[in-house]
């Protein structure tokens, strides 16, 4: 009897997990996107109690690093355990060293990798073959696949395959295209696979395991004379390869009935022009393929499977002896080799071989750059030629070095399937809407199903795009929706800023969530977009989901009415079925949130039906296009920054980068955007205002800001002012807090943490439209009104740091962001001679993301300096900026000896010696370096010396070196630097800004996170507690040390900040950043509101540790915070969907966690009054 085939809807990450599981009995990972995912899976099915083929959960260990993880590997696998890890990109290549010992030792392991661009002159989070290819080198053999299925069908060939060879495999498929596209596939169960084990092969590797019993050494020296020969005593085991991976290809072929080789041939049989390529893009080329056979086309395709080792003997048994010619296809880049390493390989397989086939190689789809069927026909149609373009690329247009083939117009391969998109915004729940709405039909109908998703690079409240596809076969377009039947606008703003009508079908379907109706919303849609569904034909409907959300109390969560409204509107299934499923989805999804949010979403389900369609006029089709605004901005802003915000990033030329080849970016583009997404944002009531000034200090986005107008200021203004009240420099002055509508984000923690006047608050939150007014008046204070900030000193109180103009302004930040009050902070007090070195992580990713740069600059083009390096090794690149500045400073002041010992005049000796005398008084250089430079430049041709000042005058003003990041960064896998740079003695800062979690890979657990928090990797509650970083660094006795939490204590934050920075020496400032990924269950809003409630109940605690006062004979360590209320500490703990999910989840063990938590705050507490009642008096 045929066994009953079993489907399921999942990705590409999932469908590795699953079968890596079943193999595994160790896993060490570490974190890092796409592949963080796989080991998430693992962890979940474990705390579940999910049995391997051992009958055994798989023990997890989360490292510090993936060179840690790569030497616990390497370890558990000496000492007989099946072990396993899951990494990517930069992730990959630390784990390198480890994969030599790992496979000169022979030692049979799986790394299973969704392969991702490296990063080179800018981080690329995306997905090429750049990673993989830096390790075909280590003597790694290599599996690849291409889609999800075969993600489910090779993985345990590669777990086989490796017992049986002893040689570890890198098992490979393409990030984000394949790790994250969701498809419906045939699973293969357990006792499918279990049974191809090779049991002596197993019962070998557990007797050749490291035991004291029957000891031997590993890992020895060796010398010249007897190395090489033993190196290559491996050899047979690397031939034995191909012969075992065929062997297991050929039994999961007999489970599937799916054949699979190592090379796999597609397409005619007598085709003359074959396409050789591995990855996701086989899958678009097959596709393609059926178009141009149908049509009489002799083309094909060899997709590659097994790429280490490779088999010259498979690979030309593959290749049609028909063909005439080749085009190799690599998804990677090698500046300054003779070609690509798969193209080097086809044409060594071809060397010397008899009428061999004319040979080309091109690039495609770095950093998952979208290949489409247009550029591959663009691909064969080159082949065709009667000279093919050889290096060529697809997919972009290279006008620099002419290396790219003509574009083609995009085509619709497949007409009988159903294609949608839909635009979302990060965090409105768009995507998880869509995840569930492709499962739901997936495991509901007979029909095939993919769904993809792009997004920007911002955090919540970025751009995001869903792709759907549905149909009665299996789906092979590995690329981006472009002929959609139906598309859902779910940001109105959107219909301005994006095409996104592009490429709807004639007789399509649009959906808008606006709170326009009828006729207004008729006079408020772009001409573009009405001339488009009256040329097209297209059926409009519109519904208010904004409204309906407040309503029933989902804040911003539009997602769950508006995939109920594409349930009704499509009818893809039944409606009555998608209801049912869309509310077992909801308590899958939110169940552990509470029945109040379970109810709240089905209540959004039934209203999704509360739509309306929208009468089309066909005189529309005649509407001549919408004028674009006229502007002066700058070049670089209207030809680059805006195609790239427009989504249309993908018609930029090479050239567009020309003078930029090495990734620089220009500061201050994110005021360019002006998006205007939010749905609520603050208004001023100046009646209630007190003009503290502390709305503007907590705005993670400056977008309010205190402005004070001169008499010359306040001509022609058509807003209301008051008068300032204090300080007294600026008597006589009209003071207005300006909120900027169009990029705040809504959060509403000015509002909330407003005093007001008498209870009265002088902040409320109301809907945008009500208020686009006041972008206008935005505009002319930043164009008009200039900076009061030098009549007070701004680093004196929290009111004044706030007339600074911030430096760093509408970053990609979530709403409500707990970090970048702290970033913008630094920006006000230093920012125009400020040094930025950021770790990777969330904050390099809205501090840094193309093209947006908020970093920004003064009226006098002055501001942060900033560059990431990598993850982990964000101190040592601050440290080194400090060396250079060092060492360019000593050449000045000897530069400045010699001239005086030269006889210089007396203006210069003056000069210059005052410089030498006060070179690290911060305010004293500013003032010299501007008497200093003029004296240089004009004595530069006559004087050797003033030329090397002049050349060095940037160096002049002393710099103020800031090491930021977060607490993966900072805790974990950049510790080791950490400790060594404050180590160092150097004067730098490191601000870490500390969410207690992996906060850009998604919540995964650190070092950071507190004992009884659930986060990704803790699954069922965090055991240990908290490493206290901050209290580590001050048994130096010379680094400046603070714990700042902004919401809780403002002056506290301002003057540990203000303190460390005029420290001469290593500071360590650790400020607590309440993050999405903590499930605030009061929202985002309330992150400063968190902060407070963290202190006052004794989570977190007010500290500092200044090693100046020892001097003095005080006790450098001050306790800041008062004594906590205890009684709250458990609610607080609840408050957060991280610990009350525990209780939800693990009942039985949550009250044993939200005790340990308690008891180690308390700990803690002890160990800080302990130091705080030293007593340091130098005669005690």
């Amino acid at each position: 009897m045929t066994k009953e085939k079993k489907f399921i809807t999942c990705d590409g990450n999932e469908a590795a997990a699953h079968i890596s599981y079943m193999f595994s009995e160790v896993a060490a990972i570490y974190p890092i996107t796409p592949s963080s995912t796989m080991a998430e899976h693992v962890d979940e099915w474990a705390a579940a109690g999910r049995k391997n083929i051992f009958g055994e959960t798989v023990l997890v260990q989360e490292m510090q690093s993936e060179g840690g993880a790569a030497g616990a590997v390497h370890g558990s696998l000496q000492a007989g355990a099946l072990t396993t890890t899951y990494t990517a990109s930069q992730g990959l290549l630390l784990m390198i060293p480890n994969m030599y010992k790992i496979a000169g030792e022979l030692l049979p392991c799986v790394f299973h990798v969704s392969a991702r661009t490296l990063a080179s002159h800018a981080l690329c989070i995306f997905g090429d073959h750049q990673d993989v290819m830096s390790c075909r080198q280590t003597g790694f053999a290599m599996l690849c696949e291409g889609s999800v299925q075969e993600v489910m069908d090779l993985a345990g060939v590669a777990h086989l395959a490796t017992l049986k060879s002893r040689i570890p495999f890198i098992n490979f498929f393409d990030g984000f295209r394949t790790s994250h596209e969701i498809q419906k596939i045939e699973k293969i169960e357990q006792e499918d696979l279990a049974p191809l084990i090779d049991q002596k092969a197993l019962a070998e590797f557990r007797t050749r395991a490291l035991n004291p019993s029957k000891p031997v050494a590993r890992g020895m020296a060796e010398n010249p004379d007897h190395f090489f020969q033993h190196r290559e005593s491996s050899n047979s085991f690397y031939e034995a390869v191909p012969a075992i991976v065929e062997e297991y290809m050929n039994e999961i072929s007999k489970i599937t009935g799916r054949k699979h080789s190592l090379f796999d041939y597609y397409g005619a049989e007598d085709a003359e022009r074959v396409i050789i390529a591995m990855g996701s893009v086989t899958e678009a080329i097959r596709e393609t393929i059926d178009h141009l056979t149908a049509n009489g086309e002799k083309v094909g395709l060899v997709s590659v499977h097994l790429y280490r080792p490779f088999s010259a003997k498979h690979f030309l048994a593959a290749v049609p002896k028909s063909a005439k010619r080749i085009a190799v296809l690599d998804r990677t880049k090698e500046p300054g080799a003779n070609g690509e390493p798969l193209y080097l390989d086809v044409k060594d397989c071809f060397y010397g071989v008899e009428d061999a086939p004319m040979i080309v190689g091109g690039r495609y789809g770095l950093g998952s750059k979208d290949t489409t069927p247009a550029q591959i026909l663009a691909v064969y149609e080159n082949l065709a030629m009667a000279l093919p373009k050889d290096w060529f690329t697809i997919g972009i247009e290279d006008d620099v070095t002419f290396t790219s083939l003509p574009k083609k117009e995009e085509i619709a391969l497949d007409a009988d399937m159903f294609e949608a998109k839909f635009y979302g915004l990060g965090a409105d729940g768009t995507v998880g809407a869509n995840k569930n709405s492709v499962k739901i039909i997936g495991d509901n109908t007979n029909k095939y199903c993919q769904a993809y998703f792009a997004y920007d690079s911002k955090k919540s409240g970025g751009f995001t795009c869903s792709h759907l596809r549905f149909g009665n076969h299996p789906i092979r377009s590995t690329y981006l929706v472009n002929t959609p039947n139906f598309v859902a606008c779910h940001v109105q703003a959107y219909l301005h800023m994006y095409d996104v009508t592009r490429g709807l079908r004639q007789n399509g379907t649009f959906l808008l969530n606006t709170i326009w109706e009828g006729e207004d919303l008729a006079k408020n849609l772009p001409n573009n977009v009405k001339r488009y569904f009256a040329e097209k034909n297209i059926t409009v409907y519109y519904i208010n989901a904004t409204k309906i959300a407040q309503e029933i109390g989902l804040g911003n969560r539009t997602n769950t009415i508006l995939q109920s409204a594409f349930f009704r509107i499509t009818g893809v299934i039944p409606v009555d079925l998608a209801i049912e499923q869309m509310k077992k989805f909801i308590v899958k999804s939110y169940g552990k949130k509470g029945e109040d949010v379970v109810n709240k979403n089905y209540a959004a389900v039934d209203r999704g039906g509360e739509y309306h369609q929208l009468a089309i006029d066909p005189a529309w089709a005649n509407l001549p296009a919408d004028e674009k605004a006229a502007n002066n901005d700058p070049v670089f802003i209207n030809e680059v920054v805006r195609p790239i915000n427009a989504q249309d990033g993908d018609l930029l030329k090479v050239s567009a980068f020309k003078g930029i080849e090495d990734g620089t970016w220009y500061q201050g583009t994110a005021k360019y955007e002006k998006r205007g997404v939010a749905a609520f944002v603050p208004t001023w009531n100046s009646d209630n205002c007190i003009q503290c000034n502390q709305c503007a200090y907590v705005c993670p986005h400056a977008a309010i800001r205190p402005f004070v107008l001169n008499e010359e200021e306040q001509k022609g203004i058509n807003f209301k002012t008051i008068e300032v009240k204090a300080p007294a420099a600026m008597k006589g002055m009209a003071f207005r807090m300006q909120v900027d509508v169009m990029d705040c984000l809504g959060c509403g923690n000015c509002a909330d943490i407003c005093p007001g006047m008498k209870g009265n608050k002088a902040l409320s939150m109301v809907p945008l439209e009500g208020e686009l007014a006041e972008a206008a008046n935005w505009d002319y204070c930043v164009a008009n009104v200039a900076t009061k900030q030098s009549l007070v000193d701004v680093k004196a109180n929290v009111k004044n740091s706030q007339f600074a103009t911030p430096l760093f302004e509408f970053s990609g930040a979530c709403s409500g962001c707990g970090e970048t009050p702290y970033v913008k902070l630094l920006t006000q007090l230093f920012g125009d001679r400020q040094m930025v070195a950021n770790a990777t992580g969330c904050s390099s990713i809205y501090s840094g993301s193309v093209p947006s740069t908020p970093y920004t600059t003064n009226e006098k083009g002055q501001g942060p300096a900033w560059a990431n390096s990598l993850f982990e090794d964000f101190c040592e690149f601050g440290l080194g900026m400090t060396l250079a500045d060092e060492k360019m400073r000593a050449r000045i002041q000897k530069a400045m000896e010699d001239a005086i010992a030269a006889g210089a005049p007396a203006e210069y000796k003056e000069a210059f010696q005052a410089w030498i005398d006060n070179q690290h008084d911060a305010e004293k250089t500013k003032e010299l370096a501007e008497k200093i430079i003029p004296m240089v430049e004009a004595t530069k041709d006559k004087c050797q010396y003033c030329a090397t000042i002049a050349e060095l005058s940037h160096y002049l003003v002393k710099r103020s070196q800031w090491i930021i990041g977060g607490d993966g960064a900072s805790y974990d896998i950049g510790y080791g630097g950490l400790d060594h740079v404050i180590a160092s003695g150097k004067n730098v800062n490191i601000l870490v800004l500390d969410t207690e979690v992996y906060s850009n890979t998604g919540g995964q657990s650190s070092k950071a996170t507190p004992a009884g928090a659930i986060a990704k990797f803790a699954a069922s509650g965090k055991r240990v507690r908290k490493k206290d970083l901050g209290l580590m660094a001050t048994t130096y006795g010379y680094v400046y040390v603070a714990q700042i939490a902004m919401g809780a204590d403002h002056a506290q934050t301002l003057k540990a900040i203000r303190e460390a920075e005029a420290y001469e020496g290593p500071s360590l400032i650790i400020a607590y950043s309440p993050c999405i990924n903590h499930g605030l269950k009061k929202g985002m809003g309330k992150s400063q509101a968190e902060e407070k409630a963290a202190v006052e109940c004794g989570y977190w605690h007010l500290w500092r540790y200044n090693p100046a006062l020892e001097a003095e004979g005080k006790n450098p360590f001050t306790l800041d915070s008062k004594e906590p209320d205890w009684s709250k500490f458990q609610e607080f703990l609840k408050g957060e969907v991280r610990f009350a999910s525990v209780l939800k989840q693990f009942p039985a063990e949550a009250a044993e966690l939200f005790k340990a938590a308690e008891d180690n705050a308390k700990w803690r507490l002890r160990s800080y009054k302990r130091m705080a009642s030293e007593n340091w008096n130098l005669e005690a």
